[in-house]
């Protein structure tokens, strides 16, 4: 492994993820050698790579040729491009999937975010594209809006299994978690097998960070200053006592007697990369999390800080320290999340129609030829 810096945080309990692929990356089998030489033990589909590779990426070439070819829309032909990179990454990483018991090896694949709001439509979307990828290990990617908290429930419920996005705030992880109970409770009342159900939970702590460490340098005061690239490590830490305390309640008790599993709290760095990234791996350690990086920062693993042991656990009376100091500041936590959680809706829905707006584009070039 990468100057054994992937290996230590491994051995610490943390999971490495790879956060976005794309058909050639995976045509030249580079994921599965990630997985099988540096314990990349997951990864996460991201639209606006999928957009970019669309346009210059010649491994989607023959797929599109064929769409256009045959007539297919935009939506269906998008649905097509994505089923075959997630059963293809869902493939690279099943060996990891089954030799770790089906605790490890998931691809989080997105559903369209147009839905975000919708319950109905998110819960049938996610069962569509289940069946089409029809692999054991892929995970639906659900944020964490109010109506998406239903649709984690109802999806988990059919046995379904999720990522949980867009998380922001220990309050609302902590619904995020009642979510996952209460449908691991409707699986097991329809008779489901309790252990083939799998679910993360994902708190983008890069973006915490950017946005927090912006309004305090707009701040400028020395208290301020102090508190800059502290906000993320802050939130994961109350996040992890939740986690905690989850495991500790009877009710958890009771599903993990019936076969349940604790759903994994994943700290995700997207964006171009920048050398700050890989510093979250040192940062963010405790059992049974995982952390998803861009493919740069984690072929960068041999420049990363060692990871010294166990950040999270024990450290909430730092971390409400930290965010008492945010708010003593004058800036709201809860009113930056909030901004957060819009603005990455928003982002969201972008990237997912210009997705579509490339799909179509190169369908009319093919359907021209």
């Amino acid at each position: 492994m990468r100057g054994g810096t992937l290996r230590r945080l491994i051995s610490e309990g943390v999971s490495p993820w790879l956060n976005g692929f794309h058909r050639g990356f995976l045509q030249s089998r580079r994921l599965a050698a990630l997985t099988a030489q540096d314990g990349v033990r997951g990864a996460a589909a991201q639209p606006a790579l999928l957009a970019a590779a669309l346009s210059v990426d010649t491994a989607y070439h023959p797929q599109l040729d064929r769409l256009a070819r045959d007539g297919v829309g935009v939506g269906e032909a998008l649905r097509a491009l994505q089923v075959q990179d997630v059963r293809r990454a869902c493939d690279d990483l099943g060996r990891t999937y089954e030799a770790s018991g089906r605790h490890e090896g998931h691809v989080s694949m997105d559903l369209d975010p147009r839905l975000a709001h919708d319950v109905d439509a998110t819960v049938a979307e996610a069962a569509s594209l289940v069946v089409a990828v029809a692999r054991p290990n892929a995970l639906v990617k659900i944020p964490a809006t109010p109506e998406g908290l239903t649709a984690i429930r109802d999806c988990v419920g059919r046995g379904i299994g999720v990522h949980a996005t867009e998380v922001y705030t220990a309050g609302r992880y902590r619904e995020v978690v009642e979510a996952y109970c209460g449908g691991l409770e409707i699986a097991r009342g329809a008779g489901r097998s309790l252990h083939a159900i799998a679910s993360l939970a994902s708190a983008p702590v890069h973006r915490i960070d950017t946005e927090c460490d912006a309004r305090l340098a707009e701040l400028g005061t020395s208290a301020a200053r102090g508190l800059r690239g502290e906000t993320a490590l802050a939130l994961a830490r109350l996040m992890y006592q939740e986690y905690d305390e989850q495991l500790g309640s009877t009710r958890w008790r009771r599903l993990a007697a019936a076969g349940a599993r604790p759903q994994r709290l994943l700290w995700t760095v997207d964006g171009p990369h920048t050398a700050d990234q890989a510093g979250y791996a040192a940062r963010l350690v405790g059992w049974h999390t995982a952390l998803a990086l861009p493919l740069r920062a984690l072929l960068a693993a041999d420049r990363w800080e060692t990871p010294r042991g166990d950040s999270l656990s024990g450290r909430q009376r730092d971390a409400r320290r930290v965010l008492d100091e945010f708010e003593r500041t004058g800036l709201r936590f809860e009113a930056v999340a909030g901004r957060l959680a819009a603005h990455g809706e928003k982002r969201s829905v972008r990237s997912w129609e210009a997705l579509r707006g490339t799909v179509g584009t190169q369908l009319r070039l093919r359907a021209g030829r």
